[in-house]
């Protein structure tokens, strides 16, 4: 086939995505800014990057074309990790592809790499230069060979795309300081502080300890601009054309490097409005469902990743509907901390209320389940429900990070609070998973008793990670207990953030130990081994299955279901501290997923124990 029949081929399938969603885009886009002459330059550039995409990415999108579930089976496994901490490099990551493939991981998500400046990046989230690699790490056809790598080992690879802010060191933040007026329209720039008081009246602040106030005064300019996270960080202007249409050029760009995933930063704030909280106003919904259709259009292999880090009823939205679909995929935040406060309390009341919400939810809504991650945890849990039982929201708070920080008496976990509020007494909270559940406190103590029990909780609490429906995600350094890292505080750039206590460098030595018995490293690394092999086994697995809580009878035990088809499967978590006991109907027969042993009737479910069963034979009612 001649050069041009390819061309003619390619521009007819690209034509038959365009003609998809050209009504729908034009009339949201012209709805939104009502310039012809954007419009006609956005149509024009995506034709452009669809062209230049490389032949390997278009067979990519093709095949996804034709499974568009493919990041939805019982064998996603994804893991998150910072290059540097993880590798030194992109080249160096690239080395290591082998260890990641040992880990059973076939999504991987880089931290952000793109350029930002020393000590005013808040951890690569205030980005200069969209289409550049921080120089540390490499260059971006590092990036490009990484993904290609990647791809040809079966790794989708993930990145940030942080959309609601630049750094003020970007090229249109240091035109707009210099007074030049159309790049000042890509950020909100005020003359006085009459307009942003009016927007304070209205819009809460996010870091009200650490980055009081919603915008930063720019003496040289006697000016003010609109900074929702830290000064350093300018949020742009999306009522202008030009920010949504180069921004959609940045998303375009990096998906044409090869990038699989794209993680749409703090995705909630990227509309303002005076008058309003700024959060999740529908034009957000709007600027994210164009994104979704410029990416079927263009690169129909890219997947978006959502980071909503709201209540419940304000994340399930990001999802879009069905018919007119938005995120691909969105973070299962709620469900992280309510963990957490689970392990704290061992009372599940609250966990299965959260199970019962996501099982009621549309099947096609696909979550990534984690229980660590690169950021704090903040306690944002359902507290008109917990007041019910007990629990007020100003003392509980308190307990909890007394808890996670080892100050309440009989607790194991070792961490930091992050962003503490001392007029408020509010806080959130940052660690490891290992020291979480207590490796670290028991091998500093020398406790053997203790170090059993840790890597016990541990073990249950990423088999409950791992059973839920969507993606599990682990954070680098989890698969082999690696524990609070508080060196940060000999770093100037990272002494003030103990959000660094967690994003320690990955200790290349404890691999060595993956295969000697009985260490910490191997018998976390084979429980996970064991578990993700499991799972990957069952289709019953894949995010489309049914999902449901089930009654076990006791507050301490969380009980989940999982069917598809004819093959059903079961989860039973004890959270409580002490032996429980399950029991499963009448005349049905199970047999452990990770044992092979069978199980019926009454059986025991020791501390911080738990089961994975599969149905065998139905009992007369099931």
């Amino acid at each position: 086939m001649t050069k041009t029949s390819d061309r003619k081929r390619e521009e007819e399938r690209y034509s038959r995505r365009l003609g998809r969603h050209l009504d729908e885009l034009k009339w949201l886009y012209m709805e939104l800014y009502d310039s012809q002459e954007h419009w006609e330059e956005l149509l024009a550039a995506m034709k452009q990057f669809a062209m230049q995409r490389k032949s390997s990415l278009k067979k990519l999108d093709e095949t996804r074309e034709q499974d568009p579930g493919w990041y939805r089976s019982s064998g996603m496994l994804g893991m998150m990790l910072y290059v540097d901490q993880f590798a030194g490099t992109l080249k160096g990551v690239q080395e290591k592809l082998d260890y990641i493939r040992r880990c059973r991981v076939n999504y991987l998500h880089l931290m952000p790499l793109l350029e930002s400046p020393k000590g005013r990046s808040d951890g690569g989230y205030a980005v200069a230069d969209f289409r550049k690699v921080q120089e540390n790490l490499g260059t971006m056809e590092d990036l490009e060979r990484l993904a290609a790598a990647c791809h040809r080992r079966g790794i989708s690879l993930c990145l940030d795309f942080v959309m609601n802010h630049t750094s003020e060191d970007h090229a249109w933040a240091r035109r707009a300081r210099q007074g030049e007026k159309e790049y000042q329209d890509r950020y909100f720039f005020f003359d006085s502080r009459e307009e942003p008081d009016e927007y304070e009246k209205t819009v809460p602040q996010v870091f009200p300890a650490t980055a009081p106030g919603n915008f930063t005064y720019l003496p040289e300019r006697d000016q003010y601009v609109m900074t929702t996270f830290y000064p350093y960080q300018w949020d742009l202007n999306y009522r202008n054309p030009v920010v949504f249409n180069e921004m959609m050029y940045n998303f375009l760009f990096l998906a044409n490097q090869g990038i699989d995933v794209l993680r749409i930063d703090a995705v909630p704030y990227i509309w303002k409005e005076r008058g309003t909280n700024c959060r999740n106003l529908p034009q957000v919904h709007t600027i994210v469902r164009m994104m979704r259709m410029i990416g079927e259009i263009v690169c129909p292999g890219i997947l978006l990743l959502g980071e909503v880090v709201m209540e419940p009823d304000k994340v399930a939205p990001y999802f879009g509907t069905v018919e007119k679909p938005e995120c691909h995929m969105l973070y299962n935040v709620t469900t992280m901390a309510t963990t957490w406060h689970t392990a704290a309390v061992r009372d599940v009341r609250l966990l299965k209320r959260q199970m019962e919400i996501l099982s009621g939810l549309p099947s096609e809504y696909t979550f990534l389940n984690y229980l660590r991650c690169h950021d704090d945890i903040g306690w944002g849990l359902d507290y008109d429900l917990l007041e019910r039982w007990g629990y007020r929201q100003v003392p509980h708070k308190k307990y909890l990070n007394d808890y996670f920080t080892g100050k309440w008496e009989g607790s194991v976990s070792r961490g930091e609070l992050y962003n503490e509020d001392l007029v408020t007494g509010d806080a959130r909270f940052c660690g490891t998973t290992a020291s979480m559940c207590g490796v670290e406190k028991a091998g500093f103590e020398g406790d053997a008793e203790g170090m059993k029990a840790a890597l016990k909780r541990d073990e249950m609490l990423h088999a409950f990670m791992l059973f839920l429906s969507g993606i599990p995600v682990l954070y680098s350094g989890d698969e082999i207990g690696q524990v609070n890292d508080y060196t940060y505080k000999d770093d100037p750039d990272k002494a003030p953030d103990s959000r660094y206590i967690h994003r320690g460098a990955f200790h290349w030595e404890l691999t060595r130990k993956i295969g000697e018995p009985g260490t910490v490293q191997q018998v976390i690394f084979s429980a996970l081994s064991r578990l993700e092999q499991a799972r990957a086994e069952e289709p019953a697995f894949d995010a489309g299955a049914a999902f449901r809580a089930l009654e076990t009878g006791d507050d301490g035990v969380l009980g989940l279901e999982r069917q598809l088809g004819k093959q059903q499967i079961r989860g039973f978590f004890n959270f409580s501290g002490e032996d429980k006991r399950i029991f499963l109907e009448p005349g049905t027969r199970w047999a452990n997923l990770l044992t092979g042993e069978e199980l019926e009737g009454e059986n025991l479910l020791d501390n911080h124990g738990f089961y994975w069963l599969k149905l065998l034979q139905r009992g007369e009612k099931q």
